[in-house]
């Protein structure tokens, strides 16, 4: 169940929560391993390492310190277009004495992702599945105090989200060695056709996403041993849903690696004739990492990371400014990231063999 958003414990540090000066610093085999996980968040280093020509002990190891110093995580993500109900994005006004323990209450529960301190540190953004959705604003937040307004925004199409979304995330490998982590991972369903999903999912299913979301590197044997299924049925029933697009990876790590030092998000009022051809136009902006349409007075919502305010100045100005159908435009700059797309761990999860 998830935690009440009336109820507050100890913080975790947020994904993305270093300052300038403590950021550690990362190489281009770092920047190789990461864009590696990327393509493959499953990979055996054995795998990683042939492609980039290091041994596996150097993989393993590099893996391990970019896990303990900058929080690296493989997470399994459930598509959300394989979701009844879909998801929304929720914006919540909070004075400023309150806002920061809503967020962390928001981002401990396991039915929300994307839990960001927006506009000066007042407002809050997250995202959520819609049953949530329903008793959030009818049921738990009306009985928080200090909030001033609620906006609810359906997720109506997604123009650019995932691992790969990011240009600035798939730079560091070669075509060539893409290509090789590609071919590895369609060489890896056999030559049999990849096995069918069932329409419905059992609770075995989601014992399986549950400890892929929360390790996506667990190995086959500990996903036995905490789902209760053998590792032959584990191997099969992961190939189907990932066959069927209900399971994705996706790898977190501080944007600041990146030298990502201001973050926004852009609310946009375009004309409905012109929605999915401004959309076209910006899923080809490097800056951007997730572009969707959604409900509400603006029509489409953007993250936009830039190294720094006056780059964000310069997109805003200069390649914004040219697209005409954009009649308005809100601009929230991102203070503070407490949660990306994984579920909040509320301890430290136990050690588990890494594929």
């Amino acid at each position: 169940m998830p935690q009440s958003l009336l109820s507050v414990s100890g913080p975790r540090r947020p994904v993305g929560d270093f300052s300038e000066q403590t950021v550690p610093s990362i190489d281009e085999l770092d920047h190789c391993i990461i864009h590696a996980l990327r393509i493959d968040g499953r990979a055996p280093f054995s795998r990683i390492a042939e492609v980039l020509g290091v041994s596996t002990q150097t993989v393993a190891r590099r893996y391990g310190r970019l896990s303990s110093e900058l929080s690296l995580r493989v997470v399994g993500v459930v598509n959300p277009r394989q979701q009844s109900g879909g998801k929304w994005i929720l914006r919540l006004t909070a004075s400023p004495n309150s806002a920061q323990s809503v967020a962390q209450s928001l981002a401990r529960r396991n039915d929300t992702t994307w839990v960001r301190l927006v506009s000066g540190g007042s407002e809050i953004c997250f995202v959520t599945n819609s049953a949530a959705h329903h008793a959030l604003l009818f049921g738990e937040i009306p009985r928080v105090a200090n909030i001033a307004e609620v906006s609810a925004h359906r997720l109506l199409h997604i123009y650019l989200g995932g691992p790969t979304a990011w240009q600035g995330h798939t730079t560091a490998l070669t075509n060539e060695q893409q290509g090789q982590l590609r071919r590895a991972v369609d060489s890896s369903d056999g030559a049999d056709e990849p096995p069918k999903l069932r329409s419905t999912l059992t609770q075995a299913d989601w014992h399986l996403l549950a400890a892929l979301q929360n390790n996506g590197r667990i190995s086959y044997t500990d996903l036995a041993a905490e789902t209760g299924q053998s590792s032959s049925t584990i191997t099969r029933r992961l190939a189907a849903l990932q066959a069927s697009g209900m399971l994705t990876f996706d790898v977190e790590i501080s944007a600041q690696v990146y030298g990502i030092t201001t973050q926004a998000l852009l609310w946009m009022s375009v004309a409905p004739a012109y929605l999915n051809q401004v959309a076209s136009t910006l899923v080809q902006h490097k800056e951007l990492a997730f572009l969707a349409s959604t409900t509400g007075p603006t029509n489409l919502v953007a993250l936009v990371l830039c190294k720094s305010p006056s780059e964000l100045h310069d997109y805003l100005a200069n390649r914004l400014s040219a697209l005409d159908s954009i009649r308005m435009l809100e601009t929230s700059p991102v203070q503070r990231t407490l949660k990306t797309c994984s579920p909040f761990l509320h301890s430290r999860p136990k050690r588990v063999n890494s594929v």
